[in-house]
């Protein structure tokens, strides 16, 4: 979800802003995605690296993943969709983690859509933790792995999208990634439109996904 802090400076609003309107953007496309069939959708929101931002945006930005969640909880059920968080919350404070063990309670069976939120999330940084979950294990195969990432249980993606115009994956989803098609849009993150999202899928739906075979 990149380009928040660009679409507030095109503005000349202060950062903080392009963040709120970032988290804004979230329940739009979310809604968008779901109701499209599209069983799954991965947020990339706040990365292991994001720490050496400012200490008052990073402030900002914990508050408002904080402020999703009690805002969010009871529309994540009115809507039946499940919410994870993937990434270490360990460095979470209490009342973040008591949010996000709530979320779980209420969502955990819910079957509309699930909606995978990355916080304080780094792919190599996942991967090491697999890799030291399995560390007394012998003759390690690709399912161990898969099996020790955030995302356990869960289809790779088919399809990642990111905004704002960069073209790389910084650290996400590094393992997962392997045969997803990827997209990278100029459009900034608070301007995402449903119309975005269809030109992505339209062309999705030409690819011809051979995954290293011959046909």
């Amino acid at each position: 979800m990149d380009g928040n802090v660009r679409w507030a400076k095109k503005r000349l609003l202060p950062r903080s802003l392009g963040h709120r309107e970032g988290v804004k953007t979230i329940d739009r496309v979310a809604d968008e995605v779901f109701s499209r069939g599209i069983e799954y959708l991965t947020l990339y929101a706040f990365s292991t690296e994001n720490w050496n931002r400012p200490e008052d945006e990073v402030s900002g930005l914990l508050g408002l993943f904080k402020k999703y969640l009690k805002k969010n909880i009871p529309l994540l059920v009115e809507k039946k969709v499940r919410l994870n968080i993937l990434g270490d919350t360990s460095v979470l404070d209490d009342e973040t983690l008591k949010l996000i063990n709530e979320a779980y309670e209420k969502t955990s069976e819910l079957k509309k859509g699930t909606l995978n939120i990355c916080f304080n999330y780094g792919g190599r940084s996942e991967l090491v933790r697999a890799v030291q979950s399995l560390k007394n294990k012998d003759d390690i195969t690709e399912r161990d792995i898969t099996d020790a990432l955030y995302t356990s249980g869960m289809p790779d993606p088919d399809i990642m999208i990111r905004t704002g115009g960069e073209h790389r994956i910084s650290n996400f989803l590094l393992y997962q990634l392997a045969y997803t098609e990827i997209y990278f849009i100029d459009t900034l993150w608070p301007d995402f439109t449903a119309e975005d999202l269809d030109k992505v899928l339209a062309d999705y739906g030409n690819t011809d996904r051979r995954y290293g075979r011959v046909k």
